[in-house]
């Protein structure tokens, strides 16, 4: 299976509208499957933004409406509590990926903000690259699985975007194999009704599991591509056309302690606990408005997960970026979902019918609940090395604790 995440695991890096550790016991699907992250991929990546990049973190508000950013000191003394130079990691030195820098804790998670740095060719250039596929990762069905849905093509979402699913974006983010894309999407903050600034992704999107750390320069873009331009009309349109809603950093971001711990670039490690919640600040200081009030909508999320015989059908949301496509359309698949599992100790994820792959990882799973309304029951997180399917965590009481630790954090701010 590959994981649609930021280095493709074959993990894929996927809409809705707005309501306010056992040991791996393999899968036996009779298929070579390594799980893939199908969200993520990794451009020319660590080259240099074009142009002048000046850093600056979240506005502090002494810079509100001045144009001017500042960098809170609490910000400041985290980096140098790992040694980090705030200055020089704006110029830089983040591309530092030394096992000892690379910081790994929930709790190390920063993203100082550098201005301009996601441009036009940075983010067309972060597509996905495809992982080897271990035949060994899936083997022994010790759990419930249904058996593999059928096909379902991909249908690209009619633009403008922010029309149909306003909530859906992009997720761009520096790994150490370059840069790398996965999906999101604007979800509800029961702190801040109406004003949301979260956004939910896969935990490969934001965090490299066992054997890395968090992931750099985290920002989502809401609406990307909202004209739905060609390859190559994007590559020659100026940043305000390709990201309408503008950039959006991530000034704080959690994913599953699960993830932390088990998360594997291939196989399926952690995949029932990839998920991951982003609280964003816009890249300029001085924007009053929420990315909710921004977009226009969020989705509520529903951690009261519903078994599989009682969802009748739901939609996966995503940029696609590994051939056949080519990263800059959305994209969605609608089937009725069945049951995958991978480790019997773990919560069975959902499995749909759906031939998106790599750049759709951390894309939105909409469901439409008892009360008519949609609402987020998961993410993209893995699939097959040869696109057919897609798998997602089925969200429940660690996610809700995931969500609820992102909302508090900034529920006075």
């Amino acid at each position: 299976m590959r994981r649609i995440r930021p280095p493709f695991i074959t993990r894929h890096g996927n809409g809705g509208r707005r309501r306010t550790s056992s040991a791996p016991a393999a899968v036996g699907l009779a298929l070579a499957l390594a799980l893939t992250a199908t969200a993520c991929g990794s451009g020319s990546g660590n080259s240099e933004a074009g142009g002048e990049a000046s850093s600056s973190a979240a506005d502090d508000g002494a810079g509100a409406g001045t144009g001017k950013v500042t960098i809170p000191d609490g910000l400041r003394d985290k980096l140098k509590e790992h040694g980090i130079d705030i200055d020089k990691w704006k110029n830089g030195a983040w591309k530092n990926w030394d096992k000892d820098d690379w910081l790994r804790e929930a709790e190390d998670y920063v993203n100082p903000i550098i201005e301009g740095l996601w441009n036009t060719d940075r983010m067309r250039g972060a597509d996905d690259p495809e992982k080897s596929v271990d035949a060994g990762d899936l083997s022994g069905d010790q759990g419930v699985t249904d058996p593999t849905p059928a096909a379902v093509d991909a249908k690209a979402v009619p633009p403008a975007y922010h029309a149909n699913v306003p909530e859906a974006g992009k997720v761009f983010f520096d790994a150490p194999e370059g840069t790398m894309v996965c999906s999101a999407t604007v979800v509800e903050d029961p702190a801040h009704p109406g004003k949301s600034n979260l956004v939910w992704t896969a935990g490969h999107c934001v965090h490299a599991g066992k054997k890395g750390g968090w992931y750099r320069n985290l920002a989502f873009v809401p609406s990307y591509n909202n004209a739905g331009r060609s390859s190559a009309e994007v590559e020659n349109a100026p940043r305000a056309q390709i990201a309408p809603y503008g950039v959006w950093w991530a000034d704080g971001a959690r994913t599953s302690d699960q993830w932390i711990g088990q998360g594997g670039s291939t196989g399926g490690d952690g995949a029932p606990y990839d998920f991951a919640v982003i609280h964003v600040t816009p890249e300029k200081g001085g924007n009053s408005k929420s990315l909710e009030e921004t977009v226009g909508s969020a989705l509520p999320v529903d951690f009261d997960a519903p078994a599989v015989s009682r969802v009748e059908s739901i939609t996966a949301t995503g940029y696609p970026a590994a051939a056949p496509f080519d990263g800059e359309t959305m994209y969605q698949c609608q089937d009725r979902p069945g049951r995958l599992s991978i480790v019997k100790a773990d919560p069975t994820m959902y499995r749909i019918g759906c031939t998106m792959t790599g750049g759709s990882s951390g894309g939105g799973w909409i469901a439409t609940g008892a009360d008519g309304d949609p609402a987020l029951v998961s993410n993209t997180s893995i699939g097959p090395v040869r696109a057919g399917w897609l798998a997602g965590p089925r969200l429940g009481k660690v996610a809700k604790g995931v969500y609820d630790e992102v909302s508090e954090k900034f529920a006075a701010q």
